[in-house]
Order: structure tokens, then sequence, then C-alpha cells
């Protein structure tokens, strides 16, 4: 190594998800116990950079939040430094303000920089390695939509979640012989829905890989009908649209760097059965936030733990500019050059969809 390392900074954004406080707490004790760094968690993300708002971060600081869901640190995915609102001459313009936050960095004595975050936040982690910023990237989403790595700690904890929802619909279903629709999240992949679907016993999962056929959900419901089963589970990614229509959009947040927000896919469903299938009722369970809050599952757990411990030791090793990821059953580490714009989407040709259709799930194909 060419440089000491001494004190180095922790941030986290984009949106909340399990496994957060577990990186943070696993970065932080490694970085003290094994290598005897100081270290800081700026908060709100890449704000807290600009506004140079950190805390520092301690054993004690870090003590009780393994299994908590969020972030102590908060977060915020309206902030990209590269393209950072602010305010001059009274109006509101966007401006490349990434200096300021390396300039905050050096005088706050940060040698190197943890940036936790899904592909939004993990873009701009590159950008300031090529500024010569000291990163290193931790990849976090629930929808596992990044390709550079096997798994993104937070969607297991998803997928239980989401699992045990259709479990609890399932009852209701059968009791009152209903159809009932979960809308998962996932954006515009559809992991989320494919396994919580296997794991819920669900009849019918729709997902933004295989555009969908109303008239064949349709002809699966009568089939259950006809097979003595008059309730039928379906699971529908956010992300999911017919093969005639486009995704729904609940709404556009102007501010944001991703301002599309999916969502009411589930209601667009339930109403366009409602009008081809008669003598049933149908309703629609939108899971929403639920799925990224609360305890994180003993599999994130260990897997944010084992991320966080391989981000410090990357940093000791002078890694920087790369990312760590799961390869197999291997913690290894990627380019960040590599991890930026590449998506991993369900194959509708691979194995976990051919094994669903052979137990008897429809696509809506």
């Amino acid at each position: 190594m060419t440089q000491k390392i001494k004190r180095i900074a922790l941030l986290t954004g984009g949106g909340d998800c399990p496994g957060l406080n577990a990186v943070i707490r696993a970065v932080t004790r490694t970085a003290i116990l094994q290598y005897g760094y100081e270290v800081v968690g700026y908060r709100y993300g890449y704000r807290g950079l600009y506004n140079n708002d950190y805390i520092p971060l301690t054993l004690d600081t870090v003590s009780g939040i393994l299994h908590r869901g969020g972030t102590i640190l908060y977060s915020s995915n309206k902030d990209n430094l590269f393209d950072y609102q602010v305010e001059e001459d009274g109006k509101m313009v966007k401006k490349d303000v990434s200096d300021v936050a390396i300039e905050n960095m050096k005088k706050a004595g940060i040698d190197a920089l943890v940036v936790i975050g899904g592909d939004g936040t993990l873009t701009s982690a590159r950008d300031f390695s090529r500024k010569g910023v000291n990163v290193i990237g931790v990849p976090k989403t629930i929808d596992n939509d990044l390709a550079a790595t096997d798994v993104t700690f937070g969607f297991n904890t998803a997928i239980d979640i989401a699992t045990e929802a259709l479990d609890r619909l399932h009852t209701t279903a059968e009791s009152h012989h209903r159809i009932m629709i979960c809308e998962v999240m996932g954006r515009n992949a559809g992991w989320i829905a494919l396994h919580s679907g296997i794991a819920g016993s669900a009849d019918v999962i729709l997902i933004p890989e295989v555009p969908y056929d109303i008239n064949k959900i349709a002809e699966k419901i009568h089939q259950r009908q006809d097979a003595g089963r008059p309730f039928s589970i379906i699971v529908v990614a956010e992300g999911a649209k017919a093969k005639d229509g486009e995704v729904v959009v609940s709404k556009i947040v102007k501010d944001s760097p991703d301002p599309i927000r999916l969502g009411g896919i589930g209601n667009k469903l339930a109403n366009d059965l409602e009008d081809i299938i008669e003598g049933h009722e149908i309703r629609a369970t939108i899971l929403g936030h639920v799925q990224r809050g609360g305890t994180t599952s003993t599999y994130d757990r260990i897997l944010s733990t084992r991320y966080g411990v391989a981000a410090a030791e990357l940093i000791n090793e002078g890694k920087f500019g790369n990312m760590v990821c799961l390869k197999g059953d291997d913690i290894s580490y990627v380019s960040l050059e590599d991890v930026i714009g590449k998506d991993k989407n369900v194959d509708p040709n691979g194995e976990l969809v051919s094994m669903a259709k052979k137990i008897g799930i429809s696509f809506g194909e």
C-alpha cells in the first residue's frame, strides 16, 4: 500500500433495505478490531458528504443493530452530487458539487469511503473513484437486480415477507373462494415475485420479463374452478405488464434521479379480470414498503456481515474502486466500472421459471 489508512467513512444511499445496519456494524467492528481504523458515518447518504454531516461510529454505536431494518445513518435517494440541486441567484439549479464533497472528506481526514447502495448510489461511487477517492462499494437492493453479484443483501428478507403475506392471503382466498392478487416490489426485475410466488404456492406469477395475456390468466382461474378449486392466488411484480400494454406508474417524482415510481398493477389487474370473469370476487393487496422494513432475516444478517468484513479487508489491501460481491459460495470483488448499468433479470427460459411451469404455475403466457 502507498497510503496509510487511519480514518474511514461509510454512507448508505438509495431506498432503505434490510441488512444495511448489519453491514455498518461489520465494517465498523472489523475496521476497529482488526485494523485500528477510526470510523465515521455520513448521514443521509451523499447529502451528508455535501453538508459535512457525519457521526463517529464506535463499537458502542453499532452495538445492538445487527437485526434492525433501516439504517442508523439514514438515507436519501434524491441526492446525486454530480447533478445536485442548489440555489443560485434565487433560483434552484442543478450543478456538479462533487468537488465540495471531496474537499469535505479531505478536511475530515477520510482516507477511504465505503458506499452501500444500489445501481444509482454505486454509479456515484464509481464517479468518485474516477476522481481519485478511495472507494469500496457494497451491493444493496431488495430487487436482486445487480448483475455483478449473485445475491444482494435485503432480497432474502423481502421474499420472506412476501411469502408470509401469500400464506396469509391463501387462507382468506380459500375461505371465501376469492381471487387474491398480491403486488410485490422489484422494479423491472421479477425476482421477488418469482421466488415468493413459488414459495407461497401461487397459481399465477406475473413478472416484467414475461408480458402476460389477461385471457390466459382467466383460463388458469377457470381450470382451477373446473377442478374443484374455486379460489386462486396471483403474485404480480410492480413492473409486470400485459402483452399489449405498458407498466403502471403510480407517480413521477421530479426531483429524483430515478423519477418513475411503479405501482398499481395489482388494482389494474383486478379490474381487468373482473371484466372478463363472472362470479368471482377479486381483491388486490399491495405490499409496498412492508417488504423493506422490520427485522432482517438470518440469511441477510450473515450475507451483510460477510460483505462488511470483506469491504474492510479490501480497504486494508488497498483494492479501491471495487465492489464486494457474492460468486457462488464465495465472497469476491469486482470493479465498480463493471457494475454500473448491468441489470440482472429473470431468464424466462431459466430453470426456476421452467420448474414453476412444471408444477402448474401460470405466467399468463
